[in-house]
């Protein structure tokens, strides 16, 4: 039930961005980073928390869940080291995926023959 529980809600994020790209004017640019503050206002509001204990990794992986994991980051920085951790708790909270992202990239260019667009 889980595996289907965060395939709908991943699912519905992924409908949401397909349907504001086949329907508006916005650039897929300007969808991401939409999505991300999406994320960074519903963590800080602790409306995403819910999603999340739906959707699971349905809800955290999307670019919303970066957005809420950058909010919920930062709010536990700030409450242990005061307004510094403004700025270093959002660093501490992605710094997992970012380097898996890096690490995995890196391997993937390894393993095949990454082309441009032409």
């Amino acid at each position: 039930m889980d595996y289907l529980r965060a395939f709908v809600v991943g699912g519905l994020i992924c409908v949401i961005a397909q349907i504001l790209i086949d329907k508006t004017k916005l650039t897929p640019a300007r969808i991401l980073v939409s999505f991300v503050t999406l994320g960074v206002l519903l963590g800080a509001l602790n409306i995403y928390d819910w999603l999340i204990k739906i959707g699971k990794a349905g809800a955290t992986v999307p670019l919303p869940g970066f957005g809420y994991a950058l909010a919920k980051g930062v709010m536990k920085e700030v409450d242990n080291v005061g307004l510094v951790g403004a700025f270093t708790g959002g660093i501490k909270g992605t710094a997992g995926g970012i380097t898996a992202a890096i690490i995995f990239g890196y391997i993937m260019a390894l393993l095949f023959n990454p082309k441009t667009k032409e």
